[in-house]
């Protein structure tokens, strides 16, 4: 019988860089004063977290099949 091993999220390397792009830019805006923060920080936390999120709903559609 055939050995099949299957690639897991956390091992695809433009996911661990979009969340720990996403980790370092929270950091960031966190410290910014209330008006750029709610202004256009809350904008790019959003855009930011939006890459590793889309990459994880893409890699959930993939159908491995046993």
């Amino acid at each position: 019988m055939e050995n099949k091993r299957y690639l897991k999220l956390g091992e695809i390397k433009a996911y661990k860089t979009s969340f720990h792009l996403s980790n370092y830019v929270w950091n960031i805006v966190i410290n910014w004063d209330w008006f750029p923060k709610k202004t256009i920080g809350g904008q790019f936390v959003e855009a930011v977290d939006s890459i590793s999120a889309n990459i994880a709903e893409g890699f959930g559609r993939v159908s491995q099949k046993g």
